[in-house]
């Protein structure tokens, strides 16, 4: 499938992914930013589009990483709006977050098989 050298690499972006997703749901205040509108649905699904798609590429069973990132992605939106004061859980946020894992698993399935492909060519 990948070597062994890509497959490290990948695993390290999978968890600098996952680093990044905490970092994003759970810091005590909301990001600032530009007022772009929507901007903040999109950072919700590339937060959990990243681990998806990584996590597909670095092997990790499809179904179990989908079911693991749904529930945080539901458990996220309760604790924002519950734990954290600054914060406010949303339903269009857990939406977002949702089509970013759809989509990750989707493009991390499709690469997958991309790889074994030309890996059975070469």
């Amino acid at each position: 499938m990948i070597s062994a050298r890509a497959r490290q690499a990948t695993w390290a972006a999978f968890t600098l992914a996952i680093v990044l997703q905490f970092v994003a749901l759970y810091w005590p205040s909301p990001p600032g930013g530009p007022g772009i509108p929507g901007l903040d649905k999109l950072v919700h699904a590339t937060v959990f589009l990243l681990p998806a798609l990584l996590g597909v590429v670095a092997g990790i069973r499809p179904l179990w990483l989908g079911a693991a990132l749904v529930a945080h992605a539901v458990a996220s939106e309760l604790v924002q709006h519950l734990l954290l004061p600054e914060r406010g859980g949303d339903l269009w946020d857990a939406v977002a977050d949702l089509v970013g894992v759809a989509v990750g698993l989707a493009l991390g399935i499709a690469l997958r098989r991309r790889l074994r492909r030309s890996h059975r060519m070469a």
